[in-house]
Parts: C-alpha cells; structure tokens; sequence
C-alpha cells in the first residue's frame, strides 16, 4: 500500500525521503517534502468498513507517537529544519485512495 501511495504522491509533486522511518519513538510510514513542508505520511488501509474508516485508526496515542518520530527525525536530518512540519493521513478503503493534508496538528 505504501508503494501506491508514494506514487501517488510523487505524481502530486511531492519529492519521497523515506519510508517506514524507525525512531527511538516509533515509525513514520512516509516522509516527503511538498514545497515549504516536510509531511510526516500515516498510511492506514482497510479492506471495508467493518471496522470503521482507515483514518478513524489514527487515535490521539498513534498522533503522539509520530509527532515525537517526526521531532526526532527533524533533529537527526538538520536539512529539513527550514522547512514547516505537516501531518498527512493516507486512507485507502478497497480500491479507494484518500490523502488528508494537515490532518492532525503536532502536539506532544
């Protein structure tokens, strides 16, 4: 799922630095640059809604745990540190793809 995603986003413009990112704080499915952001990508699937929408997975404890990645990730890659942090959730139910931008704000 994550290939379709990084194709679709590389199809948007965005330039893809890495996937499945591992921190001291957890994982980051994607992260990419789009512009004058650094997007921080959660990747979530489901086949159907039985049980509930794949975005309706990223709960306030997934939000902390990658927003802490992202923050170690930032001071690991100084490259990135000029650019705005964005929190995108990729949602693909079947065939159907979603892409949230800013879906979530940084919070500790």
């Amino acid at each position: 799922m994550e290939l379709r995603i990084c194709d679709h986003l590389e199809k948007n413009g965005y330039a893809v630095l890495e996937r499945n990112f591992t921190g001291k704080f957890g994982e980051i499915d994607i992260i990419a640059t789009d512009g004058k952001y650094i997007c921080f990508v959660e990747v979530k699937y489901r086949k159907d809604l039985r049980t509930g929408f794949p975005e309706e997975a990223v709960g306030i404890r997934k939000i902390r745990r990658i927003c802490k990645t992202a923050a170690y990730y930032l001071s690991t890659h100084r490259q990135y540190a000029s650019l705005q942090m964005r929190f995108d959730v990729a949602s693909i139910l079947g065939d159907k793809l979603s892409y949230y931008e800013n879906a979530f704000d940084y919070i500790i």
